[in-house]
């Protein structure tokens, strides 16, 4: 499948340099509740960002309000160049979305659902590609209430890129969806970055963010941590490693910076033997995105 942005003639043109999106000092508030707190981000035009953080840290509410779906409280948002709360629909047309539920035409097909919608869009990815890139051919003349989650899951994506948007926001895309089709989502990431496709999603998965994003920032409690290219994320928290060993039948450990210099220790202290499950491990960006959200929770803690 071959997937390109639309042309976009009749919209303003953004001049070069200009960002695709820019938040700044964004808040949201329910019933008195901040839940996005003074969030400033800058994502450029054809950059894949991940969204990272636990349950109800804001991750949600923050997309929302970049498809003008959610009104903001306090801050400046543009998209593409647009206060979604002033948004037109030509620039709805330009923007592609995947949220965490959508509602079902269920008595209709998959094929009938993507024909159906196609008509909205000026110039809609045909229906058997659409079909072809999420892997839903055999389900094609299926109607949406016999197909699994998964598979819903599937169609839900299908119907975000339709209109080969120039910015896609994808909510948790890949939740229900079994390792296979996750990996086969990824493919059609790639490709839609390729074609210059500015994406923004949000993820549980780590090793998802890992692959598929430029940069990852990590939200908590309605705050903004920490943003920074997946291999870069957590700074200093990355410089350390953790030795392992077994050491007359106990296991040792030690968390260092010189990880080198512990080997040579270890290795001069048993020159004449193996050293029992001796194992060195550097933080992956799970470890990282962990440590970041377990900073905040002793931070908050300290301050109540």
């Amino acid at each position: 499948m071959t997937i390109t942005q639309s042309s976009g003639a009749d919209l303003r043109s953004p001049d070069p340099g200009d960002p695709a999106i820019e938040i700044r000092g964004l808040v949201k508030r329910y019933a008195g509740q901040v839940v996005v707190n003074g969030l400033d981000l800058r994502i450029e035009p054809g950059e894949c960002f991940a969204l990272l953080g636990p349950n109800g840290a804001g991750k949600t509410t923050t997309i929302e309000i970049l498809e003008g779906f959610r009104r903001r409280d306090a801050g400046e948002v543009s998209v593409l160049g647009v206060d979604p709360a002033r948004a037109d629909r030509r620039w709805r047309a330009r923007i592609g979305v995947v949220a965490q539920s959508t509602g079902d035409s269920l008595a209709l097909s998959v094929r009938e659902v993507l024909d159906a919608f196609g008509h909205y869009h000026r110039d809609p990815v045909p229906t058997a590609e659409l079909i072809s890139a999420v892997g839903l051919q055999e389900k094609a003349g299926t109607r949406i209430n016999a197909l699994s989650g998964g598979q819903r899951r599937r169609l839900d994506v299908a119907l975000g890129i339709q209109g080969r948007p120039d910015l896609l926001l994808l909510d948790e895309p890949t939740t229900g969806l079994d390792p296979a089709a996750r990996r086969t989502f990824w493919q059609l990431v790639e490709e839609l970055k390729r074609a210059g496709t500015t994406i923004v999603l949000t993820t549980h998965y780590l090793d998802e963010a890992a692959t598929l994003a430029d940069r990852v920032g990590v939200i908590d409690r309605g705050w903004l941590r920490e943003v920074a290219p997946p291999g870069q994320l957590g700074g200093r928290l990355r410089g350390t490693a953790t030795v392992r060993w077994t050491e007359n039948g106990v296991p040792r450990e030690i968390v260092t910076e010189s990880p080198t210099e512990v080997l040579r220790d270890l290795l001069a202290r048993h020159p004449d033997g193996e050293l029992d499950e001796l194992q060195v491990h550097r933080p992956t960006l799970e470890d990282v995105y962990l440590r970041l959200i377990e900073q905040t929770d002793a931070t908050e803690g300290a301050d109540r």
